[in-house]
């Protein structure tokens, strides 16, 4: 999959797309369903299949100090776009100067004359342009006028309603991991690079591989069955582990991380990129009269972990 971080500069390879356009925060099954059908539309005109999206996230520049609330950094949105087979990703930086576009700029300046899109294909609830100002009849419109198609996708829903980044924040919040991934079409997953950690882990014989969860939105803050895939590396691979995310109440941690150990694993994580999905919420954070309590606690959550991860 090939990265176009500026519309303005855009090789003759990468013109011509049929494309995506949204957030794709989470990529979910809504998500899913916007790009699908660019996909047939692109293997019909015989075009590149493309997603446009924006880094950072339009709220992160018009609320800067709201809560975090991101499902999925861009390189784990980057990661789970190319997976499903996109062609290019048009990661648009999202400045005050692109902020400024109204609906009509944005169509010709960087639908039109930047990317040379042959088809758009948005979700039907899309707005567009400075101050959210333009809907789907105005893309409609400007398509016509300027010689793009317009595709709209109708909103999806499953058994927990509306599919929407909105509805899976909350289903983490819960501690309901398997009703994110129902809307997900996926395990929610945090990824990152393993940084050091205090290393009491290691003394208590359960080595973990520490990661960030800076301007991630939090899930209930717990004790997790995971699926680790480590993404380079010399221990590159698929593994099954137990996670606890939040404060780590037992050491008064500052700030929340995801500390991750790795079942029948013996090797150094630092530095390496990693990808932990929340299968199953074990139980919530906790602090013991002991470090032997804990450690017996430990024992029982990796115990139960094994069992949850064994039958999936």
């Amino acid at each position: 999959m090939r990265i176009v971080r500026d519309y303005q500069f855009v090789t003759e390879r990468d013109r011509g797309a049929v494309a995506a356009i949204g957030n794709f925060d989470g990529v979910h099954i809504g998500h899913l369903s916007v790009i699908e059908l660019a996909r047939e539309e692109a293997a019909r005109q015989g075009a590149p299949l493309g997603v446009i999206t924006f880094e950072p996230h339009p709220r992160q520049l018009f609320a800067p100090d709201s809560p975090d609330f991101r499902l999925t950094n861009a390189a784990a949105r980057a990661h789970r776009l190319e997976k499903i087979g996109v062609d290019v990703l048009y990661e648009l930086n999202f400045n005050p100067h692109l902020a400024s576009f109204t609906p009509r700029d944005f169509a010709d300046k960087v639908l039109r004359a930047g990317l040379g899109l042959r088809q758009v294909i948005v979700g039907a609830d899309f707005h567009f342009g400075k101050a959210r100002a333009g809907g789907i009849e105005d893309l409609k419109t400007y398509g016509e006028e300027l010689g793009f198609g317009v595709t709209v996708a109708p909103l999806v829903e499953n058994s927990h309603g509306e599919v929407s980044s909105t509805a899976i924040r909350q289903a983490l919040s819960d501690g309901q991991p398997r009703a994110a991934a129902a809307m997900l079409g996926h395990w929610h997953r945090i990824e990152g690079m393993v940084i050091r950690g205090d290393q009491r882990g290691r003394d208590l014989g359960y080595p973990t591989a520490n990661m960030s969860l800076k301007s991630l939105h939090k899930p209930k803050f717990g004790v997790y069955a995971v699926l680790v895939d480590v993404l380079d590396g010399p221990h590159k691979g698929s593994y099954q582990g137990a996670a606890s995310l939040g404060m780590r109440p037992m050491f008064n941690g500052q700030e929340p991380n995801l500390e991750t150990f790795l079942f029948d694993f013996r090797g150094d994580l630092y530095g390496s990129e990693v990808s932990v999905a929340l299968v199953d919420y074990l139980r919530p954070e906790e602090k013991f009269d002991s470090l032997e309590a804990l450690i017996s606690q430990m024992d029982a959550d990796c115990a139960r972990a094994k069992a949850i991860l064994g039958a999936i």
